[in-house]
Formats: C-alpha cells, sequence, structure tokens
C-alpha cells in the first residue's frame, strides 16, 4: 500500500513559483499518489500567501485552488484536529499552526508530511514522519 502523504503550505507555494528545481519537485510531490493530502488550514494559507505577496492574480488563486482541491484530497479542520494540536503542541517545540498541520497528518493517518518549516526526519507519534524535499 502505498504511503499516504501530507503536503505543507510552501509545496503548493512552490508549485506555483518561478524555481524551476523546487517547482518541479513539488509537482513531483503533489502528483506522486491518489493519497496525498491537504487541509482547510493549508489551502487557506496558500490563497492568503498568494494575494499577501501578489504571486497570482485572482482568476490564477481561484484557478489553481481549484485544481488542487480536485486533485488533492481535501480534510477539514474539526474540533477534534484542534484538540489533537494542542496536544501536539504540548509535547513539541512547534508553533500551534504546525501542530494544526501535524495533527491534520496524523488524524488522516498520513505517513509522511513534507514540509520545508519543521525537523526534517523526526518521526511524530512513532508513524508520521517529516521530509524536507527542498533541503539541499
Amino acid at each position: 500500500m502505498p504511503d499516504k502523504i501530507f503536503v505543507d503550505t510552501n509545496v503548493l507555494i512552490y508549485f506555483i513559483s518561478h524555481e524551476k528545481k523546487k517547482k518541479l519537485q513539488a509537482r513531483d510531490i503533489i502528483f506522486s499518489s491518489e493519497e496525498v493530502y491537504i487541509s482547510s488550514q493549508v489551502i487557506s494559507e496558500f490563497i492568503s500567501v498568494c494575494y499577501s505577496k501578489n504571486l497570482l492574480k485572482t482568476d490564477d488563486v481561484i484557478s489553481v485552488t481549484s485544481h488542487f482541491l480536485e486533485a488533492l484530497r481535501f480534510t477539514p479542520i474539526e474540533e477534534s484536529t484542534i484538540r489533537n494540536a494542542l496536544q501536539v503542541k504540548k509535547k513539541s517545540q512547534y508553533s500551534f499552526w504546525d501542530s494544526l498541520v501535524i495533527a491534520s497528518a496524523l488524524e488522516n493517518r498520513c505517513s509522511i508530511l513534507y514540509t520545508e518549516d519543521m525537523q526534517e526526519g523526526q518521526i511524530i507519534d512513532g508513524r508520521l514522519t517529516i521530509v524536507n524535499p527542498f533541503k539541499e
């Protein structure tokens, strides 16, 4: 059975970036399997960054967001996700927002979390490995 994968916001941002190497790496991750997850938090952060940094025009934000929502498995942030994130935060050095990403990945039984914002190689709860796909 293939790994279930969770992607953080930075992977989506690199997908639209002009940095060719990172863009290709992000594309390879996003389309690596049918089991690639994002949360409502991740897609909301993506949209927010696109607007705050003027990365895309509104029509492009709508189009790219729509494609992500069609191509990836979407999971909402639930009450349980927030409660689990608080427990992750209590046990780790991560911010609440990073803990919420971790909690979402754990709730969806993902075994890999792709992000450049957390500790490379760390294993959370014995089942979720943090991987920085952009590490040189």
